[in-house]
């Protein structure tokens, strides 16, 4: 299994009886699992089911979920108010007679406003549990296709991310072999500033200098630092070939590689030795930017 990447888009469309939808599901960048779900009027019914569906496939990143739904039937039927029928009826009652009318017809009655109502057709209970259900599997389906392109688009993001690593481990053996961090160097580096200062002031007592320069010397020492760049680097392959979510993880290792790399640079007592801690810095950035898209 490959890295997941937190970023996706897929579209799905169904139908059921007289019904049409279309799902739309787009994932992007989150520090946890954060779903925005968009319904229709009529629908609420599907938000915790869709929302547990979903929780089932992804671990993390933001998604937002919209349905629309069309109806292609009637829609509306007419229905007769037959309080207003009496109504009229009796107010042409009270009129015959009275005044030179026609009399009154069947079309003439029913075209009045009021006696036909238009109303929503009612659906049967057998109907809506067809149509709730098959809305559901196909969002499940648009959910499982989701997770197919976050995996393709994961897939990619591994190479980049081995290819970044592989990057820290070669400028850390480069800092290694560097000849800037070898004992000798260090003392003859630390030498001739001691003869330096005491050109400048024979007060100074030589032995303590020397002493000092130790101390320094041992402080300057990188191998610490170097074991644990090697040690990340094994982490993130661990990790990378684990098969489960790893993005919080990988994310603390940006952070640690990054720490190492800043004492690296500070304990430097040669250019050289800093120009490879700026280029691990660098590289640990470019690292970081793409771990931001793991899941």
């Amino acid at each position: 299994m490959t890295l997941n990447s937190m970023t996706g888009f897929t579209r799905a469309s169904g139908a059921y009886e007289a019904y049409r939808w279309t799902w739309e599901l787009k994932s992007v960048n989150g520090k946890g699992l954060d779903i925005r779900l968009r319904l229709p009027s009529g629908f609420d019914e599907l938000d915790r089911p869709v929302r547990d569906c979903l929780a089932r496939h992804i671990t993390r990143g933001s998604c937002f979920l919209t349905l629309t739904v069309q109806h292609e039937g009637q829609g509306q039927v007419l229905k007769l108010n037959e309080s207003v029928l009496e109504a009229v009826l009796a107010a042409i009652g009270q009129l015959e007679g009275k005044a030179n009318l026609a009399p009154a017809t069947m079309d003439g009655i029913l075209s009045i406003r009021g006696v036909m109502e238009p109303v929503e057709e009612e659906e049967s209970e057998e109907l809506r549990k067809g149509l709730v259900a098959a809305v559901l599997t196909s969002f499940e389906e648009a959910a499982q296709d989701l997770v197919a392109m976050r995996a393709a688009e994961g897939a990619a993001l591994e190479k980049i991310v081995l290819q970044r690593v592989d990057e820290l481990e070669r400028l850390t053996r480069q800092a290694e072999d560097s000849p800037a961090r070898t004992p000798e160097a260090i003392l003859e580096k630390l030498k001739h500033q001691i003869e330096r200062i005491l050109e400048v002031d024979r007060s100074l007592d030589e032995d303590r200098l020397y002493q000092e320069a130790v101390l320094l010397a041992g402080k300057a020492d990188i191998r610490e630092e170097l074991d644990r760049l090697y040690a990340h680097c094994e982490a993130v392959r661990s990790l990378v070939s684990s098969g489960v979510p790893v993005g919080r993880k990988l994310d603390f290792l940006a952070q640690e590689f990054n720490r190492e790399a800043n004492t690296l640079c500070s304990k430097s007592n040669d250019t050289s030795l800093t120009g490879i801690g700026l280029e691990l810095k660098a590289t640990i950035e470019q690292l970081r930017e793409q771990i931001q898209n793991v899941e």
